[in-house]
């Protein structure tokens, strides 16, 4: 029995530290993260160094475009989410290509972006011109449709 105890502690410990060495990890990985925010998912932290995920947009900067009558073509996403997993590589390097500027908003780390857009599922792509949404395109489609879009917004 005391050898049962003994074995039963030593992997309790070991879960323990684990568990602690990932926390730290992640958390490490999060530091200067450009969420701005000392806590993220770790699908986010998967994608901060995807060259992919580079052209972020926080909810008060995109809010500010729009206050100030801007325009702006806003990607919503989300990094669990398996469509935006197949769209992003195929738009964010089209849109660069077309000279597009695609701010990019992560909806697991902002979920007030739900409501406060209208997002029914992601991927979602909403073109905005002088602050108000003129058009969007949601969900996985070939590149060629995505690449129709944004002919559309230029």
């Amino acid at each position: 029995m005391k050898k049962i105890l003994i074995f039963g502690t030593v992997i309790l410990a070991l879960f323990l530290a684990i568990s602690w060495i990932t926390s730290y990890q992640q958390t490490e990985k999060a530091k200067d993260n450009p969420y701005k925010k000392e806590k993220l998912d770790p699908a986010t932290i998967e994608q901060l160094d995807d060259p992919n995920y580079k052209n972020l947009i926080l909810p008060d900067e995109l809010a500010k475009k729009l206050d100030n009558h801007e325009t702006v073509t806003v990607y919503f996403y989300s990094p669990t989410c398996p469509h935006c997993e197949k769209t992003t590589p195929i738009v964010v390097p089209l849109a660069k290509k077309m000279g597009i500027d695609l701010k990019l908003f992560n909806l697991l780390e902002f979920e007030d972006g739900w409501d406060t857009y209208h997002i029914d599922g992601t991927p979602t792509i909403v073109h905005f011109e002088n602050g108000k949404e003129v058009k969007r395109i949601d969900g996985y489609r070939e590149e060629n449709v995505f690449r129709d879009w944004f002919e559309s917004i230029k």
